[in-house]
């Protein structure tokens, strides 16, 4: 019996290889293809190495050639990491078996090993950078802004890390959505000429209301992303409460510490600010809109709706419209997510996990769904003209009166 060896797949490759396997040995599996790569990449993908080495023991002649040809094959332009991959893999697996059986190829077998460590290494280098950002953004909206990565970088600037908190003190979302920006990331098309124009951010930090954003000196105040300088944009601590009500005096919104429960930020079960908490206790009150004309952005609308779980140890939810409208206008919901017919919207937690839905905000810019009970907190009775969901349907139950109308808070 000759001797048979285990070739593990290397570089943690192996999940890559089991999604792209399928549509690579298919596109592979043509009439160029000799005899030989159509059986070894038949028993390559089957993990076959008993009958790999069979073949291989075989074919020493033509060995060399196969494995240049996938070497070839994965260097050329355009092909996709995934594939090249997979390619650099089967070649490895076909050099060393070649080795090992016929005692050659060790300069073929490195030079395979050496592209393999080469692409590997790029591979980790993207993991590495995309881990980076995500860090960043794990504080409820805090957002990496890299859309123009080439330019910054040649400018020797980071790319902006938004704080949608550290906003949040002083303005609520209504201010800056829909009004300056559209509440869509990437959507919005952000320059440093519209800016300079007193457009986007610079309707605020013209010098005046905020810091100057046409000014070179403040530039590293908003391009941090990855430094360290960015720390005290994920630290809710970073103000002191002067500063807070310096800040808050000048763009005309109020601070007042001494209504904080215990002299400290409410937080959630994440350490992060309980904004409605925080809003409920009197502690500040953010400016609804930069122009006192605004009448949408003083609306609020004071109508529930009740979504009866159908998980008997989860708690119902009652949704209020006046804790969303305090914070955001109407046409941010309706109807880019939700219709305004009673009962025409399916919400599930499937799809809110997706990003759907509630989690169009939440677990973005708004806490996160993994704190369950800031939602599934309600038992006994509802406020009259509360719409109550069934459990099992997408139907709305008839509202018990008219829900109330809107108000200004």
């Amino acid at each position: 019996m000759p001797r048979v060896r285990a070739y593990p797949f290397r570089w943690g490759v192996v999940i890559l290889m089991a999604v792209v396997a399928v549509f690579t040995v298919s596109a592979r599996l043509n009439a160029e293809d000799s005899d030989f790569r159509k059986k070894f990449t038949k028993f390559y993908q089957a993990n076959n190495f008993f009958v790999l080495g069979q073949l291989v023991k075989q074919s020493k002649d033509i060995i060399p050639g196969e494995v240049e040809t996938l070497v070839g094959e994965a260097t050329a332009e355009g092909v996709s990491v995934p594939e090249k991959l997979y390619l650099l893999d089967m070649a490895r697996t076909m050099a060393s078996m070649y080795k090992d059986w016929h005692g050659e190829g060790e300069d073929l077998l490195k030079k395979v090993e050496a592209l393999q460590k080469v692409e590997v290494d790029k591979k980790k280098a993207r993991e590495a950078e995309v881990q980076k950002w995500k860090d960043e953004e794990k504080t409820p909206g805090n957002f990496v802004m890299k859309a123009h990565a080439e330019e910054l970088e040649a400018a020797g600037l980071s790319p902006v890390l938004y704080p949608h908190w550290v906003h949040r003190m002083f303005f609520r979302c209504k201010v800056c959505h829909e009004k300056i920006f559209t509440m869509k990331r990437g959507s919005n098309d952000l320059s440093q000429e519209k800016i300079a124009a007193g457009e986007q951010c610079g309707t605020c930090h013209n010098g005046e209301l905020s810091f100057s954003a046409t000014d070179e000196a403040n530039c590293k105040r908003c391009h941090l992303a990855g430094t360290e300088e960015a720390a005290p944009l994920h630290d809710f601590t970073r103000f002191d409460h002067d500063g807070l009500k310096e800040i808050s005096e000048r763009v005309g919104s109020m601070w007042d510490p001494g209504k904080l429960p215990e002299g400290k930020y409410p937080v959630d079960k994440f350490n992060f600010v309980n904004w409605v908490k925080m809003d409920s206790t009197g502690a500040f009150k953010p400016k609804d809109s930069l122009d006192d004309a605004d009448t949408e952005a003083a609306e609020v609308r004071e109508s529930y709706i009740l979504f009866k779980s159908p998980i008997t140890f989860m708690k119902d939810v009652l949704f209020s419209h006046k804790i969303h409208t305090t914070w955001i206008r109407c046409n941010i919901c309706h109807d880019r997510i939700f219709t305004k017919e009673v009962g025409a919207n399916k919400v599930t937690m499937i799809e809110i996990k997706e990003g759907k839905a509630c989690g169009t905000c939440h677990g973005r810019v708004s806490f996160p769904i993994g704190d369950c009970l800031r939602c599934h907190n309600h038992e006994g009775e509802v406020p009259e003209g509360t719409h109550v969901r069934a459990k099992s349907s997408s139907e709305m139950q008839p509202a018990v009166a008219a829900p109330a109308a809107p108000t200004a808070p």
